[in-house]
């Protein structure tokens, strides 16, 4: 049996070359994926196969999968909302719920696996679970419990009135959207959150972003989730990729706006 580097994998014992299968190799780093998540996802799937691959994050020296990141995410912004308890008591005397890109979002309530969205938000997710739990806490007077109700609240970006649900511990009569510097929770942007943690913090010498220009730049939490972001793939379908694999996310375009 002649052996060689371009269909090795099909030449071997049958249970040595199926073995590949369960093994995830790293590939790139894809950075910001924005409004083309889901042009992120028909690219890899067509590429690799829908159970191919996924999207792992670099986390103190190992790669962990996403509901381990998650975690670390959410921890910064219960850092910094116990640490900056003027904010958390703003949000939770004045708002009744916030959102991210769309009003939508506050109906994902606590649910950071988000499938059916145009862009994944996390941001409001985290201070919606970090107000709710301190309503438990005896230290915590001045953030109580709340309704669970619809009620109407007037969006601080143009004065509009949306039915929406009220998030737990918000008491407010606003919706806040949390977002670009121009939007009015700004104070609770991802850019502006530290990463609670200095280990989290990394850099990359040849990608860009926004959030490399907002708040604390390279030491927010957007910049963890976004620079620590790795596409893992399984190394059958990478080797099946043939040449591609000099170039494994060529077209994967990050959104830059």
């Amino acid at each position: 049996m002649t052996i060689d580097f371009t269909h090795w994998w099909e030449q071997i014992e049958p249970m040595a070359g199926a073995a590949l299968a369960g093994m995830l190799i790293p590939i790139g780093l894809p950075g910001f994926a924005g409004a083309r998540k889901h042009a992120w996802q028909a690219l890899l799937d067509d590429r690799f196969g829908a159970d191919g691959w996924r999207i792992d994050h670099y986390v103190r020296g190992q790669i962990v999968p996403f509901n381990q990141a998650i975690i670390e995410y959410e921890q910064s912004y219960r850092v910094y909302l116990r640490n900056n308890p003027e904010l958390a008591e703003w949000v939770a005397a004045w708002c009744g719920n916030v959102y991210d890109d769309d009003r939508s979002n506050v109906y994902d309530e606590d649910e950071y696996v988000q499938p059916h969205t145009r862009q994944n938000h996390y941001q409001d997710i985290a201070v919606r679970r970090v107000i709710a739990e301190l309503v438990d806490e005896s230290e915590w007077p001045r953030i109580v419990e709340t309704p669970d109700e619809e009620c109407d609240l007037v969006d601080l970006n143009d004065g509009s009135i949306w039915r929406a649900p009220r998030a737990r511990g918000m008491r407010g009569p606003y919706l806040l959207q949390i977002r670009t510097p121009e939007s009015p929770g700004f104070f609770l942007s991802p850019a502006v959150v530290p990463v609670y943690d200095p280990t989290l913090i990394t850099s990359h010498p040849h990608m860009s972003g926004w959030w490399l220009n907002e708040g604390c730049q390279h030491l927010s939490v957007e910049s963890f989730w976004q620079m620590s972001k790795v596409v893992m793939v399984r190394y059958d379908r990478f080797l099946a990729a043939g040449t591609a694999r000099r170039n494994p996310l060529a077209g994967l375009e990050s959104d830059m706006s």
